[in-house]
């Protein structure tokens, strides 16, 4: 296959994903319906097809008025879809719950029933997806991705009855829920909020503060607090207990042309120090703390930090370490935040300079018995040139003498040292050799 076709194929393929996914967030949903999720609340971005959209949701006063209970009555409003276009438009309706909570709903924290008004016979279910409450409803005898049919310029209306669980979280005072569709079918601004008051549990509500104190160096290491850094995560708790343990997520922040800083991160647990592997987002996430502190106002982890052998920091450098506290692992929204600031760098490597080998003397080897001119040039002439080009020689006890000279900067071999002194005593025996033709010429002119 070509680059230009295989091109053309992924681009292809890319446009007919486009167009497929239109239909992923009605079509995914009845897989739900068995068990007990919906979309993830991204899928609200699924474009809907045909036209711009025009649909607009109201929804009514609550009847009785009041806050909610958990365990108790409920109480129900009118949901009311309308289409001004001059063309039938299809509605797909969704409900989410306690969007800006960090409290994640479960399913059985809401009591949800839909009846139809002035609408085709309905049927609803809640799911419960990025640990967030959804509810849905869909013509009554078809799959849940099924949608309703608002006619040009008419309605469509249902009677939506909420309530709250005995689960519902005791430190929650509201439930609110907003009123979208699984596909953009809504005009600008056509969908719709309400909020329901929660009856307060018995005592104050959960409230959590959090800060870090400095501990200096690391207990059990040689290294100083810019090597390994160790700290307390303070955790402060008032009120009634949470309804779930927290969940805290460490972050470590490096200035924006840090690549790789490889961050390490320990923390006590039962007395001994242990390893937090990082997550894909690189932070680190801590062991639970209970919910209710174990009965005692304050609670803290013993956390140590310090740059890993792989960093490609290489001096001090001002990090942010910052811990957010949630109330899901799922549905990450802080009920509680702090941050310090400290430097790092990494940890000195320990060096060994390495033992210089003793020079081995070596005596010059005497020249044959022949002492003519030719071989005293020849010795001259190599001399010189090995001289200007090698270093001298140095070698270990029962090793191989190593040179290094001008050449071995530039990639040469351990062969270039020898290579020269030859070319020099070719050299000399050119000239030699010139020389002795020379004075035979001159004797036959002679």
């Amino acid at each position: 296959m070509s680059a230009r076709t295989a091109v053309t194929t992924a681009v292809t393929a890319a446009v007919t994903t486009r167009r497929t996914f239109r239909t992923a967030a009605a079509t995914a949903v009845v897989a739900a319906v068995a068990g007990t999720v919906l979309m993830p609340l991204s899928a609200y971005a699924a474009p809907a097809t045909g036209g711009a959209p025009a649909l607009r949701i109201e929804l009514g006063a609550p009847v009785p008025s009041g806050p909610l209970t958990r365990g108790g009555a409920t109480e129900s409003f009118d949901l009311t879809v309308t289409n001004p276009s001059d063309k039938a438009a299809p509605f797909h309706p969704w409900l989410l719950g306690n969007l800006g909570s960090p409290i994640a709903l479960k399913k059985n924290d809401v009591v949800f029933t839909v009846d139809e008004v002035n609408a085709p016979d309905t049927a609803s279910f809640i799911g419960q997806q990025d640990g967030g409450w959804q509810g849905l409803f869909y013509p009554a005898g078809k799959d849940a991705s099924a949608g309703f049919e608002v006619p040009a310029g008419g309605k469509l209306k249902w009677k939506v009855t909420v309530g709250l669980g005995k689960s519902f979280p005791i430190n929650s005072n509201a439930f609110e829920l907003r009123a979208k569709t699984l596909a953009k079918e809504l005009a600008p601004g056509g969908d719709a909020t309400i909020s329901f008051k929660a009856t307060p549990a018995k005592g104050p509500a959960a409230t959590l503060s959090t800060h870090f104190e400095n501990n200096g160096s690391c207990d059990g290491t040689n290294d100083d607090e810019t090597r390994c850094k160790q700290l307390m995560l303070w955790y402060r708790h008032e009120g009634i207990a949470f309804t779930s343990d927290l969940v805290t997520r460490l972050t470590v922040k490096f200035p924006g042309d840090v690549k790789h800083p490889d961050t390490q991160v320990r923390v006590m647990v039962d007395g001994n120090w242990t390893d937090v592997h990082p997550d894909r987002n690189g932070d680190f996430m801590l062991p639970k703390m209970p919910k209710d502190f174990m009965g005692v106002p304050a609670e803290a982890f013993a956390l140590q930090v310090k740059l890993g052998p792989k960093t490609q920091v290489t001096r001090p450098t001002l990090v942010t370490l910052q811990a957010g506290v949630a109330l899901d692992e799922k549905k990450v929204e802080y009920i509680s935040t702090t941050s310090t600031d400290f430097k790092l760098a990494p940890a000195k490597q320990a060096t060994t300079k390495p033992e210089q080998p003793k020079p081995v003397q070596s005596k010059p080897a005497k020249p044959a018995g022949s002492t003519t001119q030719v071989s005293q040039t020849s010795s001259s002439a190599s001399s010189a040139a090995s001289s200007a080009t090698v270093t001298p020689v140095t070698a270990p006890a029962g090793g191989t003498a190593q040179t290094s000279g001008s050449l071995a900067h530039t990639g040469s071999d351990s062969n270039t040292g020898l290579y020269a002194g030859l070319a020099a005593v070719l050299v000399a025996l050119g000239g030699a050799a010139a020389w002795l033709g020379a004075r035979r010429r001159g004797g036959a002119r002679a």
